[in-house]
């Protein structure tokens, strides 16, 4: 017998889909949401007040590494994983301690300068190399999110059906064609100072996915009802039939004892993404002591204050952001926490307007993440030359592209860079300059090397 009208605008999760109503929260959560734009759009050229200066170093921290937090506390537990982001949140702000006291020291206002302080060219190659991978990482994971996300806007704007094998739906064909005619042609220009804004508008986006997955957690029930095309939801239980834990493309399955009781401690295969994840989340001292040079009236004392308050401001975003999330669907989270509402209503007008957000700002990021990689930090000291210029950009971006086509989810980007160029630049770089080059409190400044004290 086919569904009545009425039977159709049942929603998955089992509640009535009043379209005005998501009209409503969605006006409401955009309005606010551009308030806070315009707001962040009111800095000023030169010097940097404090206030802003926590807003750049915080749009430092804020990255694509929120959109996997949630599969993170999923795998550990909500108290481990608090221990956990604790832990790598207070180290970061230590980190941040040592580099400000090592540049204090030289008086050097750049990441590789104090790699070439403490090491000369080997210590610059190697914070030159490790900022390079992060900031591929960076870009693999925000192209990742275009591919995994931009076939679902169109899907929801198309109302085509999920599952389709169109080619306009094809993540691939997607993030090709978004890196051959909106990325390339931004990244090839001479100067990005018009995509300055960018920046605060990827923090607000973040701001505005968070607002998001709060307010669906109250919306969506547990256990939730996939969506079906055929109007009839298939119930899915966090306690059917499924007795082992298994990875299948970025899902977890948990026990049948689990039901919809948050675990408070979990160990298994995959809680060895944790650190990773969270250690590529919190990347942002490359940009510290440049933020530190445009602050006003600087000090060391001053700087760590807004590293402190950025660190805890983020902290509280990410902790906020994985609860909800696992709070929502438990062990089904992915590793893209934004795809997963997908399984619930593709058509979603909150969701659908967090997508967009997001897709446009990683969009324009990758730009701003891409020029200083493929001019500035391959050849700093050479001059501007377009054929060389054009020549890194294409290099960069085909290899980026291959990257994300090939890679079978978000989590092994996280994965890979969370455990290789994030932990050298939070933890081991920030303490080996530390240690070569700030003195031992005893020993006399006429022993130390030349070219620690070389102006």
């Amino acid at each position: 017998m086919e569904p009545s009208q009425s039977e159709m605008n049942i929603l998955s999760n089992g509640k009535s889909h009043d379209l005005g109503d998501d009209v409503t929260n969605w006006h409401l959560m955009y309005t606010l949401f551009f308030i806070y734009l315009f707001i962040l759009h009111s800095q000023f050229e030169g010097k940097t007040s404090f206030g802003m200066s926590v807003f750049n170093l915080g749009n430092a921290i804020m990255g694509s590494g929120i959109l996997g937090l949630a599969y993170a506390m999923a795998n550990t537990g909500i108290l481990l994983f608090w221990f956990l982001l604790t832990a790598v949140a207070a180290l970061s702000s230590y980190s941040i301690h040592l580099l400000l006291k090592s540049s204090g020291i030289v008086g050097i206002r750049a990441y590789e300068q104090l790699g070439y302080r403490a090491f000369g060219n080997l210590g610059k190659i190697a914070a030159g190399t490790a900022i390079t991978l992060q900031n591929i990482g960076a870009m693999s994971s925000y192209l990742y999110i275009v591919k995994s996300e931009l076939p679902l806007v169109i899907q929801a704007f198309l109302k085509a059906e999920p599952n389709s094998d169109l080619w306009y739906l094809n993540g691939n064909y997607l993030v090709i064609m978004v890196s051959a005619s909106i990325i390339l042609p931004l990244a090839l220009m001479k100067q990005l100072g018009y995509l300055g804004y960018t920046s605060g508008f990827s923090l607000s986006c973040m701001v505005f996915f968070l607002t998001a997955v709060i307010f669906k957690k109250f919306q969506i029930p547990c256990p939730f009802e996939e969506f079906s095309v055929n109007g009839t939801a298939s119930h899915l239980s966090l306690n059917d039939s499924v007795h082992i834990h298994e990875y299948n493309n970025g899902v977890v399955h948990e026990d049948d004892d689990s039901h919809c009781t948050p675990r408070m401690f979990t160990i298994n295969p995959q809680t060895a993404y944790t650190i990773p994840i969270l250690a590529f989340a919190f990347v942002c001292h490359p940009e510290v002591l440049p933020i530190y040079t445009e602050l006003r009236n600087p000090s060391k004392k001053k700087m760590q204050k807004v590293s402190n308050i950025s660190i805890l401001i983020m902290y509280t975003m990410y902790f906020l952001a994985a609860l909800f999330g696992y709070l929502t669907f438990y062990g089904n989270v992915e590793a893209e926490l934004l795809h997963t509402y997908s399984r619930i209503d593709p058509y979603d007008t909150l969701i659908l307007c967090v997508r967009v957000a997001v897709l446009t700002a990683v969009t324009l990021t990758v730009p701003i993440v891409l020029f200083p990689v493929s001019d500035q930090m391959i050849f700093p000291t050479k001059s501007f030359s377009w054929l060389r210029h054009i020549a890194i950009a294409l290099i960069l971006l085909t290899f980026i592209n291959i990257l994300v086509i090939f890679a079978p989810n978000i989590l092994g980007i996280f994965g890979i860079i969370g455990a290789t160029s994030a932990p050298c630049l939070i933890f081991i770089f920030p303490a080996v300059f530390y240690i070569r080059i700030v003195p031992k409190e005893d020993e006399p400044m006429n022993s130390l090397p030349k070219i620690m004290v070389r102006q």
